[in-house]
């Protein structure tokens, strides 16, 4: 049995962040092999993560990068449990590497940056289950990417809601500012879709079933029940598509028209909004 010295578990502190317990109690198992404690480590995290797997992950942390260029976005959120723990230094150092990693290797997907090697090596997933370890409890990964003429972003001051918004059609114009309130519409006002188009046709014949039952409900005669459902959908777009949508800021106009009104053309292409405990 090697004799574990507190240099060796200072030592193994230092590669992994892990407490100076379970740094003790990982070298003791692997007889003072270091790549064999920190292989106990992470089996550790993960056990901890199959263990939370059913757990919610309302408190964490949203970052989000745009490209110096201003075509290209992407947003992480990096969600825990508690709000102590999305408070503490290394998560959120967490999240920023994960952020670093998706600009540094331009993750396509969630599944492409939890594979993803971060600066030391090791991939995204094997960080974040290593801190699963450390700190006991569900991490989860949420991340968003964005490509268009102009892209920009908010993050609300909670720091669990982010936004991504797709400009296009922009000439010259500025879009710093409208960029930003068209981005803090979204967080507000929880858009399903760019426009009717966007919507689903799931969504679509759900709210005309509902319609047609309000009217029914309400005694209308089954002849103008299509036509009063129909009018109940535009309400829906209206509502609930972000170019009609009225802006918040300006209830005289839509956002459609705030960004006509801005540059003649310009609209928004596309968004993502992530919302942690949502």
């Amino acid at each position: 049995m090697a004799a574990i010295t507190a240099a060796d578990v200072n030592k193994l502190r230092t590669m992994t962040g892990a407490g100076m317990m379970d740094c003790k109690k990982a070298l003791v198992e692997a007889d003072g092999d270091f790549e064999a404690a920190r292989d106990i480590l992470r089996k550790h995290g993960q056990k901890i993560a199959d263990k939370r797997a059913e757990n919610e992950t309302s408190e964490g942390l949203v970052l989000v990068n745009v490209s110096a260029d201003g075509t290209s976005g992407k947003l992480v959120a990096l969600a825990c449990e508690t709000e102590s723990v999305a408070k503490v230094a290394n998560f959120r150092e967490l999240a920023q590497q994960i952020l670093d990693t998706a600009v540094r290797t331009n993750a396509g997907t969630k599944e492409d940056l939890l594979a993803a090697k971060a600066a030391d090596g090791r991939t995204v997933q094997e960080h974040v289950t290593d801190l699963m370890g450390k700190i006991g409890e569900k991490l989860d990964v949420t991340y968003a990417t964005l490509t268009a003429e102009k892209v920009a972003s908010y993050v609300h001051s909670d720091s669990k809601k982010g936004v991504l918004v797709g400009l296009k059609n922009v000439g010259s114009a500025d879009t710093a500012e409208v960029g930003r309130d068209v981005a803090m519409q979204i967080v507000a006002m929880k858009p399903v879709a760019v426009d009717k188009d966007g919507v689903d046709s799931a969504t679509v014949e759900r709210e005309i079933e509902v319609g047609k039952e309000q009217a029914r409900a309400e005694g209308k005669p089954e002849a103008m029940l299509e036509k009063i459902a129909q009018g109940k959908l535009n309400k829906f777009y209206k509502d609930n598509t972000l170019l009609n949508q009225e802006f918040v800021k300006d209830n005289s106009k839509t956002i459609a028209q705030l960004l006509d009104g801005t540059s003649k053309g310009m609209t928004v292409s596309d968004f993502k909004r992530v919302v942690i405990g949502a």
